[in-house]
């Protein structure tokens, strides 16, 4: 039986992430942050062929303590603004030197699903927010979140573990799982839980999971959490607008099914006004996906890249840009149906004056003729 792996040095990052706006001017946020702020900025190798058109900015927001299964600890607090308007609070939960990774099974299906990280984040997004306002554009307030996990080793106790061994190792999966159970987990399920890992060198390691990912970087390097705190963003957004999207789409449907059949829509289309409401829907969707798809942009298969892509693949983010898509389809078609509808009521309204002023030009004929 192989040795335990013991962790020297790493920490547990919980995010809960929040869309509170149409849209955040991160250079008006910087001006009026009061904490330590800075732009992401990639720095492992490779980085290059990742960019950032709008780097989101960082805000060291300071240590807080939370109850945990285990106790009371202190966390430190980072929140990430993105210029789509998404907010990110990183909890940095420290791991103690000495603890196996095996042991660890618990404290993160404590983590996973906590009220008290819940509430927490959500209480530090609202006064960010509340300090930043002036940098929000259009807020709005959405119930929905997105949370994510990244159980982060810089070292272990004693000789260097390779990627493939702890890649082997079940309780990796029961990790990422966060599933205390006794039960051995199936071939199946450790095989779909850690079949997204990846590794530069022997002795580093990432492994990304829908809820959750673990990172063995000797380095130090932030940059994979970064990168899949990025596409959880993003993530985050599409989700929004496919809701955003269901809900104009049903009151759209409900505003065209009052306005037929009414009487006044004889003389004038009852649609124009729709018609212009659907019209900046489909504006404000298709400056949303421009923002979302450019926040970040691959110019280059390297590692962080090829991590990147297996993010947006075991997020399922396609799926939700495809629904997005449909939706936005869905729309473009409602509009050309009430710009029909429109044109319909203004030639109706012309042909209806015509025929009063042919009218009118007879009634005056037969009067002159009657006098």
């Amino acid at each position: 039986m192989a040795a335990p792996l013991i962790v020297e040095k790493g920490s547990l990052h919980a995010y809960r992430m929040y869309d509170v706006a149409d849209e955040i001017d991160l250079q008006k946020a910087l001006t009026l942050s009061k904490q330590a702020a800075t732009r992401l900025k990639l720095q492992r190798e490779g980085s290059q062929y990742l960019e950032l058109p709008n780097p989101p900015v960082a805000f060291l927001l300071g240590e807080r303590p939370i109850a945990l299964k285990h106790g009371v600890v202190s966390v430190e607090l980072v929140a990430r603004l993105f210029d789509h308007g998404a907010i990110s609070i990183l909890l940095k939960i420290p791991i103690p030197p000495g603890t196996a990774l095996a042991d660890l099974v618990g404290a993160c299906d404590d983590v996973y699903d906590n009220p008290a990280i819940d509430m927490l984040a959500r209480s530090e997004s609202e006064a960010l927010c509340r300090n930043m306002a002036g940098a929000l554009h259009r807020t709005h307030e959405w119930e929905g979140s997105e949370s994510y996990h990244v159980l982060f080793v810089e070292s272990f106790r004693g000789a260097a573990p390779g990627a493939t061994e702890i890649v082997e190792r079940e309780n990796l999966a029961r990790l990422l799982l966060g599933e205390s159970s006794d039960k051995s987990l199936s071939a199946h399920e450790r095989w779909d839980v850690t079949k997204h890992a990846y590794s530069y060198f022997t002795d580093d390691l990432v492994v990304v999971d829908f809820n959750s990912a673990f990172v063995y970087e000797p380095s130090g390097s932030h940059d994979i959490p970064d990168i899949l705190e990025i596409a959880n963003a993003q993530l985050l957004e599409l989700r929004y607008y496919d809701a955003v999207l269901d809900r104009e789409l049903a009151r759209i449907y409900d505003e065209m099914d009052k306005k037929r059949g009414r009487f006044s829509s004889l003389f004038r289309s009852e649609y124009a006004e729709l018609r212009r409401n659907v019209m900046v829907l489909m504006q404000e969707v298709a400056e949303f996906t421009e923002r979302v798809e450019n926040s970040l942009k691959i110019i280059g298969d390297f590692y962080l890249a090829r991590v990147y892509r297996a993010a947006v693949r075991r997020f399922r983010i396609a799926s939700w840009s495809a629904s997005v898509d449909r939706k936005e389809a869905l729309l473009a078609q409602i509009y050309d149906l009430l710009k029909g509808e429109v044109e319909h009521g203004r030639m109706l309204f012309l042909e209806t004056t015509i025929v009063v002023l042919i009218l009118a030009e007879i009634f005056m004929a037969v009067m002159k003729v009657v006098q």
